[in-house]
């Protein structure tokens, strides 16, 4: 997230007993561009792995008569997907090869350079932000399939509203029948916000049960649950200083709408199986199809949480109330499924264009999408005729 016009590169935890050295590392790491928490004892700094979000941590090795090698596992089931540098007076491939062995991402030996420690922090960051992407399976929507090319001024009107929202940290409740792109529309408010160069995460909460969608949004340490493995941080802490979209929020279970709502209202959460009051600043994007009111008046949906979540609200048009767009959002599927598929379509004759615009299109512009990508690859000719 941008802090006035400067944009935080990310948190690292910095532990060693060495007060200069933790001096020099805070400057010279901050002058870059990072946010840094210096602690000169393993106990408290094994305290601030517990209750906050670090990307990385630059770990010593001896901490007055504690070991950084020791604490490398609790490190990790602290936060699995922290980046450790191992830090130490000792050289030697034996000494490196063993911290690697023990969990740590990288070894440096100090004294080492401002230019060394920013590189080795850089590559961190980057691997760090890789494996990120891969957990949260971002799918990128490109740019040829964009929705938001319209004449339609229903459409126009929930676009204006939105960028004039998205710069703020307000919540954003958007509603609308299946299949209008409610999802596209909140990774559009992501990347109009001043948290874009962060993560967008999304949590689908019909997709998983009760228990599991909250060890999916909050994490969860190893053995917390029968089939919990292995540590997991959570889709909360994944999306740290970025957007959560909270995709069908009407399916979102009862039982743990309270813990939803102590997150929005204080950022505050605890992962299941550990006690340790954690911190995330996220942005949070809801969307439904459903009707909330309702579903508050019948008791199946929190009246504080629903006001929580509806700060600023906007309703996608159906497709066939935005007839303006759907000839061009037509093309450019046919365009973009053309060229990924090497397929010779090029446009529809007015036969298939007439009966587009006649038809009702009861699953939206998913619907239209995925009959474009089928006559897309079915199509032998330039024209796309109706059959």
């Amino acid at each position: 997230m941008k802090d006035g016009k400067h944009a935080v590169k990310g948190r690292i935890l910095a532990i060693d007993d060495e007060r200069p050295i933790l001096q020099a590392f805070q400057m010279a790491l901050e002058l870059d561009g990072y946010q840094v928490v210096a602690i000169d004892n393993l106990r408290e700094g094994l305290v601030k792995a517990a209750s906050q979000n670090f990307d990385v941590c630059l770990l010593d090795r001896s901490i007055g008569d504690d070991s950084g090698m020791h604490a490398i596992p609790k490190l990790l089931e602290f936060s699995p997907n922290l980046r450790i540098i191992m830090i130490t007076a000792e050289g030697g491939v034996e000494g490196a090869m063993k911290a690697l062995a023990t969990g740590a991402h990288d070894y440096i030996v100090k004294p080492c350079s401002p230019a060394q420690l920013k590189i080795a922090v850089a590559r961190q960051f980057e691997a760090r932000s890789l494996n990120t992407q891969v957990q949260s399976l971002k799918r990128q929507i490109p740019k040829s399939e964009t929705m938001f090319d319209c004449r339609s001024p229903a459409m126009l009107g929930v676009l204006e509203t939105i960028k004039e929202v998205a710069t703020t940290d307000a919540n954003i409740l958007v509603l609308g029948e299946s299949g209008t792109g409610k999802g596209v529309l909140a990774k559009a408010v992501h990347g109009w916000s001043q948290r874009s160069e962060n993560e967008f995460v999304t949590i689908n909460c019909p997709s998983l049960t009760a228990e599991l969608l909250e060890s999916e949004l909050f994490g969860h340490t190893k053995g917390a649950f029968t089939g919990a493995t292995q540590a997991s941080e959570g889709r909360v802490a994944l999306a740290d200083n970025g957007t959560l979209f909270l995709d069908e929020i009407g399916d979102f279970p009862v039982m743990l709408q309270p813990k939803l709502l102590r997150f929005i209202q204080d950022k505050e959460y605890e992962r299941l199986g550990d006690p340790h009051t954690r911190k995330s600043d996220v942005r949070i994007v809801a969307a439904t199809n459903r009707d909330l009111q309702e579903m508050v008046d019948e008791g199946e949906f929190r009246l504080d949480l629903l006001y929580r979540l509806n700060v600023i609200s906007v309703t996608m048009p159906a497709l066939r109330e935005r007839k303006e767009d759907l000839l061009p959002l037509a093309d450019h599927f046919l365009k973009y499924f053309a060229a990924s598929y090497n397929r010779p379509a090029r446009g529809f004759d007015s036969a298939a264009s007439a009966a587009m615009q006649n038809y009702h299109w009861p699953g939206n512009v998913r619907e239209l999408r995925n009959i474009i990508e089928r006559a897309t690859i079915l199509c032998s000719d330039e024209a796309v005729q109706l059959k």
